[in-house]
């Protein structure tokens, strides 16, 4: 049976509602340009796949540091997510989302901060590779190994809470796949700007949820361009707005940094691209895709939208048939914006 939101969801902002879906509907009528177009292989063949694949779970170790009471966890619809201050973030924390989070993967800093760790690959790459920095890395879920070099930490903790970073103490911050969790930017930009040291650097690094393609190759039929639809009205209920990342240019000068850029990079979902790097980075796109399928839309199609269990899988089969189909060729923007607080800043 068809059931609306749960009692504890916050009555959507329609304003919200409705920017969300004016931004997707203008983005589908006029699709952002981001560099040449990329050649696809001739070769690549259409995956058989009937629709039914399914996700691998990864398995990962939990620090043993973080109290019991931290490491509960809530279940719906089959997937696991966090409990700390739960319900802020929409997507699980389980194997599989820890699988797809490893996926989607010119200064000398001695304390950088990765704000939604998630597994903790990137604080622990840059702890390998800046051994006398000291790397600290927060999220709302337990999910990162506990073997991990000696200069990275982990701690749970909301990124929305009052801060706990002495200001002028970071040289660098480090924000990536946070446009579903993050709900005042401006707060959280203006405590980044005070927590880090003159010069330092802030870093954005956001997926656009949206499906393009340079050679018209793209069918009206595709039902992963249906799929972010869907996701993006049903989180707005949640008041979140999945193509916020549309913004975070215009954030971080609003929050007094500069030198602020922003570069845009196509990400081919699938392996259709001719060039290798784009071909492998297409293939781990795709896997984050249909591993990440279920976890991106259970809660905001069951708890948001009303869809029962049922209507979601049988949906998702028509996704994962159109994500597999190497004949059309498209791709997923990434979106990476940098800016420095002024030397100057006090």
């Amino acid at each position: 049976m068809m059931t609306g939101p749960s009692e504890n969801t916050p009555p959507p902002d329609l304003s919200l509602v409705r920017e969300s879906e004016a931004a997707a509907e203008a983005m589908i009528q006029e699709p952002t340009v981001v560099g040449d177009a990329i050649e696809p292989d001739p070769e690549a063949q259409h995956s058989p796949d009937d629709g039914y694949a399914s996700a691998s779970d990864a398995g990962s170790i939990a620090s043993t540091s973080i109290s019991s009471s931290i490491r509960d966890y809530n279940f719906e619809n089959n997937r696991r997510y966090h409990k700390f201050q739960e319900g802020r973030y929409s997507l699980p924390n389980d194997d599989i989302e820890q699988e797809r989070e490893y996926m989607k993967n010119a200064l000398n800093p001695q304390s950088i901060l990765d704000i939604g760790t998630g597994t903790g690959v990137w604080a622990i790459d840059m702890g390998d590779e800046f051994p006398d920095a000291v790397i600290t890395g927060i999220d709302l879920s337990p999910i990162q190994p506990s073997w991990v070099p000696p200069n990275v930490k982990f701690f749970v903790e909301d990124a929305e809470a009052e801060w706990l970073f002495p200001d002028n103490s970071l040289d660098y911050i480090h924000i990536r796949h946070m446009t579903a969790a993050i709900r005042d930017w401006p707060t959280l930009l203006a405590r980044a700007y005070r927590a880090l040291k003159p010069g330092g650097w802030i870093e954005l690094q956001e997926l656009k949820f949206y499906i393009q393609c340079d050679d018209d190759t793209l069918r009206e039929d595709n039902q992963a361009v249906e799929f972010l639809r869907v996701v993006t009205k049903g989180l707005a209920v949640f008041n979140v707005d999945l193509l916020s990342m549309r913004h975070n240019l215009d954030r971080v000068k609003a929050a007094r940094f500069i030198k602020a850029e922003e570069r845009v990079f196509k990400a081919p979902v699938g392996g259709w691209a001719k060039d290798r790097t784009l071909r492998t980075v297409g293939l781990y796109n795709l896997g984050a895709w249909v591993d990440g399928l279920h976890g991106i839309s259970a809660r905001p199609c069951t708890q948001g939208l009303g869809w029962s269990a049922t209507d979601l899988e049988v949906f998702l089969v028509g996704v994962r048939k159109s994500l597999l189909d190497a004949s059309q060729h498209i791709y997923t923007p990434f979106h990476v914006v940098t800016a420095q607080k002024p030397e100057s800043a006090i």
